[in-house]
Order: structure tokens, then C-alpha cells, then sequence
């Protein structure tokens, strides 16, 4: 192992990690809001909102994430709109991801008795008071397993975005390797910075797992 790349390079290693760290947590929140909503929009009793939950998971869930990142980077200029890489780059991953999360908190509501939102509609809550305080907490508690698991493959799928975003950590490590014509360092340093934020996130949700399962 050179570690003399790594501490010649550190720079650019930062800036690569900062800008996948940035990248990754605005995705993150971003893609568990939208994925809770459209989970909802699933089973609602309204028709034409279930349609465009389930076209929406179906769709971005079978197509790659790179076919969503060169859209918006080189399809949006066509419709007058430009965005930058970082921006393509956030976006793409929020919408990809959030078709994945959108159908597990649909699985973990699905879970939660239905006797609890009759209860809770005929308390006088509306549909949606009913989703928020009462089904959509404890569908959250149900599949946070795979909801982890998500956010480290967002993490890990951010790597396809170094061929548009032109920031972050694996365009940072490309742009090394054809300085220095080193190819297994360069990408084995790579590889510890994207553990330094996965492994943290795998016990993070390891933990609220074991904590949300005591409060039960």
C-alpha cells in the first residue's frame, strides 16, 4: 500500500468525501419523505393517487439510476433547464431511491392491523391524521431493516454519480489514478472513505432497531 498517495492526494480525497457525504444525506432525508408519501399514496381508498404511487415505484424501480442521472444532466438542457451534476446527480439518487423505501413502508403499513385505522377514523381522525399519528410510526418501527439498508446502497450508488457530478469521491479517485497511474491504492483509499460513512449508518440503524424494539 502507497500511502504516500493518500497523504499527497488527501485533498482531493476530502472533497471527493464531503461531496458524496452532502450528496448522500440530502438524498437520504429527501428520498424517505417522498417514499413515505408515495407509500401512502398506494393504499389510499382514491384511485387515480394509487396509479400514480404504483406507476411511479414500478417505473423508477425497473430502470438503472444511471438512465435517471443522464436525464436530468443531459436530457433537462433540452427543456430549457440546466442543472449541474451535483444537482442530477441528488436528484436521480432521491428518485431512485425512493421508489425502494416507498414499497417498504407500504409492506410495513400493510403490517399494522386494520382494526387500528378503523378505530382511528371512527375517533374522527381524517385519512390522513390517521396515517401520520397513528399507521405510518409504527409501519417506520416495522421495516426499519430494509429502510437501512437503502440508505447504504443510496450511499454505495452514489459512486455511479463520478461520470456527471465531477465532485465527488470516485471522480476524485479517477482523477488521481490517471495522475499518478495507480489503480489498486487509489481505489482501496476510496473504498475506507465510503466505509467510513457506511459502517457508522450500519449501526446507526442497527441501534434505533434494538431501541425502537425495547419501546414496544
Amino acid at each position: 500500500m502507497r500511502f504516500s498517495i493518500l497523504t499527497k492526494y488527501f485533498d482531493m480525497y476530502w472533497e471527493g468525501f464531503l461531496a458524496t457525504l452532502t450528496i448522500s444525506i440530502i438524498a437520504l432525508i429527501a428520498s424517505f419523505l417522498i417514499g413515505a408519501i408515495i407509500a401512502v399514496m398506494r393504499i389510499t381508498p382514491i384511485a387515480p393517487l394509487r396509479w400514480i404511487g404504483t406507476a411511479y415505484v414500478e417505473f423508477f424501480r425497473n430502470i438503472p439510476l444511471l438512465v435517471i442521472a443522464f436525464f436530468f444532466y443531459f436530457g433537462t438542457p433540452a427543456l430549457g433547464l440546466q442543472l449541474s451534476g451535483f444537482t442530477s446527480g441528488t436528484i436521480a439518487l432521491t428518485i431512485y431511491t425512493s421508489a425502494f423505501i416507498g414499497e417498504a413502508i407500504r409492506s410495513g403499513i400493510l403490517s399494522v392491523p386494520k382494526g387500528q385505522t378503523e378505530a382511528a377514523r371512527s375517533s374522527g381522525l381524517t385519512y390522513l391524521q390517521t396515517m401520520r399519528m397513528i399507521i405510518l410510526p409504527q409501519a417506520i418501527k416495522i421495516v426499519i431493516p430494509p429502510i437501512g439498508n437503502q440508505f447504504i446502497n443510496l450511499v454505495k450508488n452514489s459512486s455511479i454519480l463520478a461520470l456527471i457530478a465531477g465532485t465527488e469521491l470516485m471522480y476524485q479517485a479517477d482523477l488521481i489514478s490517471a495522475k499518478t497511474y495507480v489503480v489498486f491504492d487509489v481505489y482501496i483509499f476510496v473504498a475506507l472513505f465510503y466505509l467510513v460513512i457506511t459502517i457508522p449508518l450500519s449501526f446507526g440503524v442497527g441501534y434505533l432497531e434494538k431501541r425502537l424494539a425495547t419501546t414496544n
